[in-house]
């Protein structure tokens, strides 16, 4: 039976490093109170002028595409996750192939905010699994300064920057995808949103006036869903699939704040030491969570570690996805599969 494994890796963050210390020159707060509730001591901001969402990942495709040894022509589909495209159109995925020159590629954009990556590696995965591609590439990737209130210390103390690809191609020794649970609850759409910028709320003077098109998020509500959500979900893979905590390798949870990764674990049965963390470093990146922790973990990945992804996103929509990975980290750059 084919699976949809992934075979390799790529990331990227801007290299202007925002520390909670800058933060605090111009929005009341300070790193005590950012660390201690979050886990965040610092985020990547992309200031460079004229780049955008697109222009990160074109980095993290070619880095993606030499650890492999394959060219942008043998992609057969890319996929993104992100809530923060170039454009509103075309997708961002049609702007990453005319870069990246993946002639041979279609692609399109999948917005499920902070869960973009793993609704995107689900939907990713069956085409591999039916035989219809070879390679595909999935990638999350969020450009959140953008669309933050750098008044508002509620949202923009969380989010940074950046993202990772992965690619995905036919495994049939029993490693890659092995099952996913997804969900979504349009009721809580209230809780985290943008208010203006769509078809609900056109862009005019007044919209810009009253600050509309940044992020704005009921924090409470948000943390209560989402401790909840992401743990049970990441709880109820294991259950179906009759794994112990001693079966997973990893947990690579979205990075939205340390104490709901710490939660999940928690619930899961897992000691601190097989959760994958950097949200020290870089924050929030929505859709970028994940393949960043991916990249990060990578060298300290073995082959046939059980690994559990879990989110949690604006929608709301969460999920988690168990992997069997499908190579040695610690030999990529020498040898690979």
């Amino acid at each position: 039976m084919i699976k949809a494994a992934i075979t390799a890796v790529g990331g990227y963050v801007p290299d202007f490093v925002m520390t909670n210390d800058e933060l605090a020159k111009f929005v009341d707060t300070n790193d005590e109170w950012i660390t201690s509730r979050t886990g965040i001591k610092e985020r990547r901001i992309l200031k460079e002028p004229g780049k955008a969402t697109s222009d990160m990942m074109v980095f993290a495709v070619e880095e993606l595409l030499r650890k492999r040894g394959i060219t942008a022509l043998d992609i057969d589909l890319l996929i993104v996750g992100t809530i923060t495209g170039d454009l509103i159109f075309p997708s961002t995925a049609n702007i990453i192939c005319d870069k990246i020159g993946a002639k041979n590629a279609w692609g399109y954009d999948l917005a499920a905010a902070c869960s973009g990556f793993i609704f995107a590696l689900a939907t990713g995965s069956q085409f591999i699994e039916t035989g219809k591609y070879k390679k595909v590439v999935v990638i999350g990737v969020d450009k959140m300064s953008a669309i933050l209130d750098y008044e508002d210390r509620t949202t923009c103390v969380i989010f940074g920057d950046g993202g990772g690809a992965v690619l995905l191609e036919p495994s049939e020794d029993g490693n890659g995808i092995q099952d996913f649970i997804l969900k979504s609850d349009g009721s809580g759409r209230k809780y985290l949103y943008q208010t203006a910028g769509g078809s609900l709320m056109p862009p005019t003077h007044e919209t810009v006036e009253k600050r509309l098109h940044f992020v704005h998020q009921e924090g409470q509500a948000v943390f209560k869903n989402a401790v909840v959500n992401m743990a049970e979900v990441s709880a109820d893979i294991m259950t179906k699939n009759h794994l112990t905590a001693d079966d997973i390798a990893w947990l690579a949870p979205h990075q939205a704040n340390k104490r709901i990764c710490e939660a999940t674990a928690n619930r899961m049965g897992l000691s601190p030491d097989k959760m994958m963390m950097n949200i020290e470093r870089y924050g929030n990146t929505t859709a970028g969570t994940i393949p960043l922790l991916l990249w990060d973990y990578e060298k300290q990945l073995k082959k046939g570690d059980n690994i559990i992804l879990s989110a949690f996103g604006g929608g709301f929509t969460w999920g988690a996805i168990w992997i069997k990975w499908a190579y040695d980290g610690s030999k990529v750059g020498k040898e690979l599969l």
